[in-house]
């Protein structure tokens, strides 16, 4: 993957973007960048990794529904999230040509990627990158969907292997919703900061 190429083809896209070698290097330009502000996340492996909630909480109010404040409920957190000052989402797929893919199961966090906030963050590890949107797509469908069922215990086809999609009917599935952001969107500011690591699904 050329880092130089792909950064300069979503720049022509209207992202910000930035390259980082190493999460530690990413987190510290994160925790720079984001402060005194409100600040939410969706169910990111790349963002638990990299120990996100931990750091921005301390001079930040973070919201995550993964661990809703006393007398919160998940949904209630979800419904707040959507109007802070930063959100902060990763990818389950990229393309070198710069754009993004996601898939969600509720809606939450793709919903919050389009709109509500002043600022969006993708934080993306390397290897969620593809040359097409066409690979782009099929990786975050059988790659990163089915390691997500089977983390959260979803009772699907995909998570007794987690090998690939099933396309299934079951209630527990969570690649409901297909995101593509081609450009970036006018209401909000939107980086996407590329690690060279290989971080989530």
């Amino acid at each position: 993957m050329d880092i130089q190429k792909t950064m300069a083809n979503f720049e022509k896209h209207g992202f910000a973007v930035s390259y980082f070698a190493t999460k530690e290097a990413a987190a510290a330009y994160l925790n720079e960048q984001i402060d005194g502000v409100t600040v939410a996340a969706g169910g990111s492996m790349t963002i638990a990794a990299m120990g996100l909630q931990e750091s921005l909480s301390a001079h930040n109010t973070f919201l995550s529904h993964a661990n809703p404040p006393q007398g919160m409920t998940a949904d209630d957190v979800r419904r707040a999230a959507m109007t802070t000052d930063v959100y902060l989402t990763s990818a389950n797929g990229a393309t070198t040509s710069g754009e993004l893919v996601n898939i969600d199961g509720a809606g939450n966090r793709v919903g919050s990627t389009y709109f509500g906030h002043k600022k969006v963050y993708f934080i993306v590890g390397i290897q969620k990158f593809e040359d097409t949107l066409e690979k782009a797509i099929f990786r975050a469908r059988n790659i990163a969907s089915p390691k997500n069922a089977q983390r959260l215990h979803r009772k699907t086809p995909c998570a007794l292997k987690a090998d690939r999609c099933y396309d299934c009917n079951s209630p527990e599935r969570i690649c409901n919703g297909l995101s593509i952001h081609y450009r970036k969107l006018y209401s909000a500011d939107t980086e996407v900061v590329i690690i060279g690591e290989e971080l989530g699904y």
